[in-house]
């Protein structure tokens, strides 16, 4: 099996495979130069978790580090820390970059297309599973609207996915476009040191005040193994996440109410949260934003940054241009404008030599595509902790392959029931990265199996104790494995200091 990706979806489907199938043979293709996906991608100031640890953190993996909303540093050091405890880090190959993958019913093999980024050779592997865990997001760019007269501004202008390095902000006025959790987190990180930090949005967020710190966490650990606190303090957090989201989902009216009173009592008197902290839609409807502690809160509270609600009409030589008339002065802007949505790593696809056209096919219990065989994905929630789903995803497809394994089969096919099977949205979620990207995304369906729930308990039972067997899944026998394949040899490859090291070995057939 080969797994695309060596972030936290790519190494906790690494740790389901080698514990639930330890004969099997699988390898990770990392297209960065380091482990940790998303959390070593992202730089700017005071990045760290929206979601609390003992969720977010894997379910075999306490969570140690101290704070229950952490900062990436740390979250990276938990995720390298876990892969080398469970030998997952010595079956990483970086700087492999997969280009894409093509399947053969007749020998039951995907044939992967690789980009090796540190020699620029192309290179082939062989599979008889293909998983996906590359995330749904493009790492190379972020998203930036269409502004006017860009070239105008003389200060500087960044994005937070591409955070420079040498970049200086103290004593300066820097203007955060965007109202997300990216932009939530930089307020009151560059604050600390700028002469003041102006949040523009064009529409408010919903922003939720957390403890960066469980008191109970603390007591649990003093009381109890780590394993059992961590169990504990998991249901416990996935019980109030849930009960939030469906007060949230039943009662939007007296959500927004409770938010804005606990915004208004976080803020200063006499503050225009109707007009800074009123979103126009319903809470989760996007996601909820949360500032541990209040940060953002304490840096409006304290005169250090300030929220404007206004549209950009353009840019000008000292700063940004208000729809308002109003002009923003900046030395320095922040494109917190979002991300570009991007599938399987943008790997392209073939089935018998037939193109794969991702936007036509329909997701089957939220980890594989319609007519797609021996291929699986990792997506998890939205509207909960990212890691929540992959868990439970790489669990149902571990038992499906012991299922595979008890009959003898080779191949797994979803194949829908008619081919006029009523579908919607793959992700029934607002936020404008969402919106831009559904029409080239799978679909869903209105039920189970085709359908992804978004709630945790519904999920957990389906997944893992509802039957692997359905009748839109389809077994076929092993497929003879090409003696074209037998004497191939890949370069699996090892990490030592941060160099890559590839030795030549025969590849088995996998079992």
């Amino acid at each position: 099996m080969l797994i695309v990706g060596a972030g936290l979806s790519g190494l906790g489907a690494a740790y389901y495979l080698q514990k639930h199938h330890p004969a099997r043979s699988y390898a990770l293709l990392e297209s960065r130069q380091a482990t940790g996906g998303t959390w070593d991608l992202f730089r700017y100031p005071g990045v760290r978790s929206d979601s609390d640890l003992h969720t977010f953190a894997y379910e075999f993996q306490p969570w140690l580090h101290g704070p229950s909303i952490a900062r990436a540093a740390d979250i990276l050091a938990y995720l390298r820390q876990t892969a080398a405890e469970h030998g997952i880090a010595r079956k990483v190959r970086l700087q492999h970059r997969v280009v894409a993958a093509s399947w053969s019913s007749a020998a039951a093999v995907w044939t992967v297309d690789i980009e090796r980024l540190d020699t620029g050779r192309r290179e082939q592997m062989h599979c008889r599973w293909l998983f996906c865990a590359a995330g749904y997001y493009r790492h190379e760019r972020g998203y930036v609207p269409h502004f006017e007269s860009v070239a105008r501004f003389q200060g500087q202008i960044v994005h937070p996915q591409h955070w420079p390095a040498p970049l200086e902000w103290a004593g300066k006025q820097v203007l955060v476009i965007g109202s997300g959790a990216t932009a939530v987190t930089l307020v009151p990180a560059l604050a600390a040191d700028a002469a003041h930090v102006t949040m523009l949005q064009r529409t408010p967020s919903y922003v939720l005040s957390v403890p960066s710190t469980d008191p109970l966490a603390r007591a649990l650990r003093q009381l109890l193994p780590p394993r059992w606190a961590h169990a504990l303090l998991r249901r416990k957090n996935i019980a109030l996440a849930r009960a939030i989201w469906r007060l949230c989902r039943r009662h939007p009216q007296r959500a927004r109410q409770l938010i804005r009173w606990l915004n208004r009592r976080a803020l200063p008197a006499g503050y225009p949260v109707e007009q800074d902290f009123n979103p126009p839609y319903a809470p989760w409807d996007q996601r909820l934003c949360v500032v541990p502690d209040g940060d953002l809160f304490k840096a409006i509270s304290a005169g250090k940054a300030s929220v404007v609600t206004d549209h950009v009409a353009g840019f000008t030589a000292r700063g940004v241009l208000l729809a308002s008339g109003r002009e923003l002065a900046a030395d320095i802007v922040v494109m917190a404008t979002g991300l570009n949505l991007q599938l399987l790593g943008a790997m392209q696809l073939r089935v018998d030599g037939a193109a794969v056209d991702l936007s036509s096919k329909v997701v089957f219990k939220g980890m594989m595509l319609d007519g797609v065989p021996n291929f699986a994905f990792a997506v998890g929630y939205t509207n909960a902790s990212w890691t929540l789903k992959i868990g439970l995803l790489c669990t149902h497809f571990c038992r499906l392959l012991s299922h595979m394994d008890r009959q003898g089969h080779a191949i797994c096919r979803a194949e829908l029931p008619s081919s006029d099977m009523p579908t919607r949205p793959l992700l029934d979620f607002g936020a404008g990265y969402v919106r831009r990207a559904l029409a080239q995304l799978p679909r869903q369906g209105l039920q189970a199996p085709w359908a992804m729930p978004t709630d945790y308990q519904r999920d957990a039972k389906l997944l893992r104790r509802g039957p692997v067997q359905d009748p839109c899944l389809h077994f076929g026998p092993p497929g003879p494995w090409p003696a074209s394949l037998t004497q191939a040899t890949a370069a699996p490859s090892s990490v030592k200091a941060g160099r890559m090291r590839a030795a030549p070995r025969r590849l088995r057939e996998p079992p």
